[in-house]
């Protein structure tokens, strides 16, 4: 399984100074020698964190593949055609929310969402979707014409006992949903070394996205280690 790092707090403990450390793309570099096989960012439109020469820097830098989250707008289409990353992921945001909150309605937003992946596209560059593991919201990233899909674990990682086990099966049928549609699916948000080991075990899910958690544990052991302890237990 594949383990993309999200390097978004990276950047979010730089702005806290409004400085330049520490560097999001050493960040990069370090998490990709250790073994992650992609680099994503999130780039906000109020830019809270991750700033555009960031994911400028980013594309030039990084040997693996980067992964930038967005809303579907104007400007960040712009923006993603302009840099040609080699996957955007299209995610809902509000202005106040601390981290995202859920998927995105594809339902809802059917027509806005196919029509940004068409002009993706026509760009070669590969779209998944964040949402929830809803069979709907499934099928409406694939009429849509999605290459990929990421599955939001954040309501599991934040349960436990049966709620915990309830979504888990929700996120295995969304996952088996995906594949049998023909779309690759991955997986993230709040996971973490202990809750991450069941999610891996989903044989549909070929790619985690993790953040929050190796960041943390990088500030107490390094990026190199954090990194490399989190590839180890899906290589398991």
């Amino acid at each position: 399984m594949r383990l993309a790092v999200n390097i978004d707090h990276i950047a979010t403990l730089r702005q806290a100074r409004k400085g330049h450390d520490p560097e999001p793309v050493a960040a990069a570099v370090i998490a990709e020698m250790a073994g992650a096989q992609g680099i994503t960012v999130h780039l906000r439109s109020d830019r809270r964190h991750i700033q555009d020469r960031d994911v400028e820097l980013l594309r030039r830098t990084i040997s693996t593949r980067l992964n930038i989250e967005m809303a579907v707008t104007e400007e960040m289409e712009r923006i993603a055609l302009a840099l040609a990353p080699h996957q955007v992921t299209l995610v809902p945001e509000r202005p106040q929310e601390l981290t995202t909150e859920g998927g995105l309605d594809v339902v809802a937003n059917a027509t806005a969402v196919a029509g940004f992946i068409r002009r993706m596209d026509s760009s070669g560059i590969r779209v998944s979707i964040f949402l929830d593991p809803l069979v709907e919201q499934v099928e409406a990233a694939t009429a849509a014409g999605a290459d990929a899909i990421e599955i939001n674990t954040g309501v599991y990682a934040e349960a436990d006992g049966a709620t915990a086990a309830t979504e888990l099966v929700r996120i295995g049928e969304a996952a088996r949903v995906g594949a049998a549609h023909g779309l690759e699916v991955l997986a993230g948000h709040g996971l973490n070394y202990v809750n991450v080991i069941p999610i891996a075990a989903i044989r549909q899910i070929v790619e985690l996205n993790i953040g929050h958690s190796i960041v943390s544990r990088a500030a107490l052991v390094g990026m190199d280690r954090a990194v490399r302890d989190m590839v180890a237990l899906l290589g398991r």
